[in-house]
């Protein structure tokens, strides 16, 4: 009985999570850095938000620490970022609380600092190696560069969006 509880709870929860039955394809574990949710939050015509549109789809599953999930507030909220956007504080924790919805959290068990030159990229980097991504998705594929030895692709919005088409096709 409880095997056949559990089985119905993942199902409803996939269910609310895709908004479909048929979610048994393999869908790509990615980190999002901060920077493209500043874009997405700044232009809705960009590669970032079409990411987010992406994600809110199912196309791909997003991995956030509690670390990277308090940077990406940290920064959304900044009274220049708010102005930019065109947000108050109250909007950007409404699409935090959103966002979470698609997120699948992850522990970090291992530190690999340090690895890059900013010390605000470590968790970014750390949260896609503990969460085994498949990818991390930058604007600044320069910084993460020293982490090439790792073997996670690193690719802008752009660049990962066209992963996903050819996926489909």
């Amino acid at each position: 009985m409880k095997k056949l509880i559990k089985i119905n709870l993942a199902y409803n929860l996939d269910f609310l999570k895709h908004g479909n039955m048929i979610c048994d394809m393999k869908t790509i574990r990615v980190v999002l850095d901060t920077n493209v949710l500043v874009a997405a939050s700044r232009s809705r015509s960009g590669a970032s938000f079409a990411l987010l549109l992406a994600l809110r789809n199912g196309q791909f599953n997003a991995l956030a620490s509690v670390p990277l999930m308090l940077e990406y507030e940290a920064v959304l909220k900044r009274p220049e970022q708010l102005a930019a956007s065109g947000r108050n504080a109250t909007m950007t924790d409404a699409f935090l609380d959103a966002l979470s919805l698609f997120i699948e959290p992850v522990h970090l068990h291992y530190l690999w600092r340090p690895q890059l030159r900013d010390p605000a990229d470590e968790m970014v980097l750390e949260t896609a190696l503990n969460g085994r991504a498949e990818a991390l998705v930058t604007l600044n594929i320069a910084d993460f560069v020293p982490a090439s030895h790792f073997r996670l692709p690193v690719l802008t919005p752009g660049a990962f969006l066209r992963r996903l088409q050819e996926e489909k096709t």
